[in-house]
């Protein structure tokens, strides 16, 4: 028999099962699309040590950065599909981005879950300066003052810059908008107060707001944060509609193996799964998503529903592109 005809028999035995058997024999790179010291990169560098150990190969985070995040996960999207490359998945970069710029360059059908690892509220919140103390009168103020008042976000299709999006569209406001690479910096200015308010993931704000640099009007989601006992939900505030929340999970170019993504799966449950991680992470104001709600395929429909849910969130309030 021809020596191709061996090979080409042999590449067939070479099943995804088999693959998987090896893998992984190499360093995996955790693309966070965010910079050092934001949610998506504080997320990653949360779970790759044990992860690490569970798979027997080191994870090491790869900050790729821009365009709200979603030049990382363009890299990620475009690179081969054999678990080497995998990323942090978000709200932004994931579900809403592709509804907001119809000339982005992957799709969201463009990766494979494998699954998702917490999940935490935004809190509206504003310079120490800003003369309202509450959110009725935060938006009074805004009204008043919109042409001199500046809102900072993450950069444009990042959680923040959607979420202070819907705010504006719900209070019907229309302030100055300064996007920035990334949450760190946009929260630096905010606290030295060359900018007047912002909403933010709450992993980056509450140190300043129980040093009183900054203060929080509302936070998204059902009920009050533990971290923030003091600060009432937007609906208690007086404004439900506006009740998103932020979840990050770990995806892979479209492709991958399911074996590999099993394979990686089961490590991040252990990440997960460690008492270390789930205090660290609450510490920080986030909640760790339960066993049950963990894996590919929960993880795919969750997934396939968060791209339907913000497209008629941002359609119906006529942001989007499409």
């Amino acid at each position: 028999m021809k020596k191709s005809v061996w090979l080409a028999l042999a590449l067939c035995a070479l099943t995804p099962s088999a693959f998987a058997q090896d893998y992984p024999d190499r360093v995996i790179t955790l693309v966070a699309p965010f910079p050092p010291g934001g949610p998506s990169d504080t997320t990653a560098r949360m779970i790759i040590g044990p992860m690490s150990q569970a798979l027997g190969q080191q994870i090491i985070v790869e900050n790729v950065t821009g365009a709200g995040g979603t030049i990382g996960a363009n890299k990620v999207a475009k690179a081969k599909p054999d678990g080497y490359t995998i990323m942090v998945s978000g709200s932004g970069t994931h579900a809403a981005a592709e509804f907001l710029n119809k000339n982005l360059p992957y799709r969201s059908t463009d990766f494979a879950q494998i699954g998702l690892i917490n999940v935490s509220p935004v809190v509206l919140v504003a310079r120490a300066g800003v003369p309202a103390n509450s959110l009725k009168d935060f938006v009074a103020y805004l009204r008043a003052n919109e042409k001199k008042v500046t809102e900072a976000d993450a950069g444009v299709g990042s959680i923040s810059n959607l979420a202070c999006s819907v705010f504006h569209s719900i209070a019907d406001v229309h302030p100055t908008v300064a996007s920035y690479r990334g949450t760190p910096q946009a929260t630096l200015d905010l606290v030295a107060g060359n900018v007047d308010f912002g909403c933010n993931q709450i992993v980056n704000i509450v140190p300043h707001i129980k040093t009183g640099k900054l203060k929080a009007y509302a936070v998204t989601g059902d009920k009050r944060s533990p971290m923030l006992p003091d600060v009432p939900t937007t609906a208690e505030a007086g404004m439900p509609q506006f009740n998103l929340t932020v979840w990050f999970g770990l995806s892979a170019p479209k492709g991958t193996p399911r074996p590999v993504v099993d394979k990686l799966c089961k490590a991040l449950d252990v990440a997960l799964n460690d008492p270390v991680v789930v205090k660290r992470f609450a510490d920080l104001g986030y909640d760790v998503v339960p066993a049950g709600r963990r894996g590919p395929d929960y993880f795919d429909k969750f997934y396939k529903d968060e791209v339907a849910l913000w497209a008629k969130v941002l359609g119906g309030l006529g942001m989007g592109s499409k």
